[in-house]
């Protein structure tokens, strides 16, 4: 029996259910000669000369008093207790013409049997993370795409599928066209006639030469390239074949043809992907937004590459928010020397960001109380003071503190709920002893 009343639960319902019928006892044996009639809260129309119970709905009937026309539990002297008021410092009742005390004592021995943890008000580091998903695409700048721009048969291929690595300068296909042969001819004839025609003749040297740049601009016109076209005029033998070449390090993103194909103007031949360096579109909710900026680092990881992170930087942040899921889009640049990071991987994002320096306390030791914030500070020797505190925004596990606290002081960290039953009981005995 002793042990049970030691324990600070039982004390804590004795006390509720003592308050509960105090004022009821004191009323009818205090005050019984004062009474004037019982009546039903609920149906004032019933009187009757001694307690019992209501004949419509069976609730015990409350006393009036004689000097009040009102039930005794409504009586404008009987002290009132409001507990939001005394947590926000503001004075209750009959304290309200005098100083009061918002301190309230809860013994060392009682803190401890319930578990009372405090932290120190400190000033720390804050930091915010932006966590998000994102997709690996190939940049577009590095992707490069052939297509046939004369009518020609493929006759040979260089590449058999589709995620083949190429060197820059490999010969992805060779292609034969009657048109290409027939413009190479044509540049040899000129290059023979300009060789005979004697030195003193300006003119003709000049008019040769114009046929000749021609000529040349057009096979540029069909992938041919500079060097290829100083090794048809130095050699003076047209190729039978055109080689197509990787202008490229990079892998083989799509390869239509087949050898032997006959292919049309503007039909797709191959092409090539350079994944050195690809873009991570990322997916923000619209109130992170603001909070990204043109240049910021990022930290991307893959499931594939667990413990490993690829550093990258944003590059545009997309003006147009998805209407379904709220969000927008961000690009980010990655450097992929490697070639890791691979097109339509998805990966993680992560945005730590530096927010300064503030004070801080623990998330557990705020009690939200509507539009206020209290913590209980410790005022040492089991002194506890409810503060109302202005806090700003959450980081992690602790909130910053804008005002109401001072670097230092103790707040209470755990078992603010049984502190705070503590208080109310504390306040609702004072009130009832006035």
């Amino acid at each position: 029996m002793k042990q049970l009343f030691h324990n600070p639960v039982f004390r804590l319902a004795v006390s509720v259910l003592l308050l509960a019928i105090a004022p009821a006892c004191f009323k009818r044996g205090g005050e019984g000669g004062n009474i004037d009639y019982w009546t039903c809260t609920m149906h004032p129309s019933v009187h009757s000369k001694d307690p019992g119970k209501c004949p419509i709905c069976s609730m015990d009937l409350v006393p009036v008093m004689k000097e009040s026309v009102t039930p005794a539990s409504s009586s404008k002297n009987a002290p009132q207790h409001d507990h939001v008021a005394m947590l926000a410092g503001k004075p209750t009742g009959s304290s309200a013409n005098s100083s009061p005390s918002h301190e309230f004592v809860v013994p060392v021995e009682r803190q401890q049997q319930i578990g009372v943890i405090f932290a120190i008000v400190e000033t720390k580091p804050l930091s915010h993370s932006i966590r998000a998903v994102g997709r690996v695409v190939p940049e577009t700048q590095r992707v490069w795409r052939v297509v046939s721009r004369t009518p020609a048969y493929v006759q040979e291929l260089g590449v058999n599928a589709p995620g083949e690595l190429v060197k820059k300068d490999q010969v992805l296909m060779k292609l034969y066209s009657p048109e290409l042969l027939t413009t190479q001819r044509e540049l040899i004839d000129l290059l023979r006639s300009r060789d005979r025609t004697p030195k003193n003749t300006h003119s003709a040297h000049e008019n040769f030469q114009r046929l000749i740049e021609s000529a040349e601009r057009r096979l540029r016109l069909w992938n041919v390239t500079d060097e290829q076209i100083a090794k048809i005029e130095q050699t003076r033998q047209a190729e039978e074949s055109l080689p197509i070449l990787s202008k490229v390090d990079g892998i083989v993103q799509s390869l239509p043809v087949t050898q032997g194909a006959n292919v049309a103007m503007g039909s797709p031949l191959v092409e090539v992907a350079d994944l050195s360096v690809v873009w991570v579109w990322g997916e923000f909710y619209q109130d992170e937004l603001p909070m990204l900026q043109i240049g910021q680092t990022i930290t991307v990881t893959s499931s594939s590459y667990p413990g490993e992170k690829f550093q990258g930087q944003i590059t545009l942040i997309d003006p147009f928010i998805d209407d379904a899921k709220r969000t927008g889009r961000v690009r980010i640049d990655i450097q992929n020397p490697e070639l890791k990071l691979k097109p339509d991987m998805y990966v993680d994002l992560l945005l730590d960001m530096d927010m300064g320096r503030s004070l801080v306390v623990p998330v557990s030791a705020i009690i939200p109380t509507g539009k206020r914030n209290i913590a209980f500070v410790d005022k040492g020797e089991g002194k506890l003071e409810p503060r109302v505190l202005e806090l700003g925004g959450k980081f992690g596990d602790v909130y910053a503190v804008k005002s109401g606290l001072k670097e230092g002081e103790r707040v209470v960290a755990s078992a603010n709920f049984l502190i705070d039953a503590e208080s109310k009981i504390q306040g609702a005995l004072k009130d009832f002893q006035q």
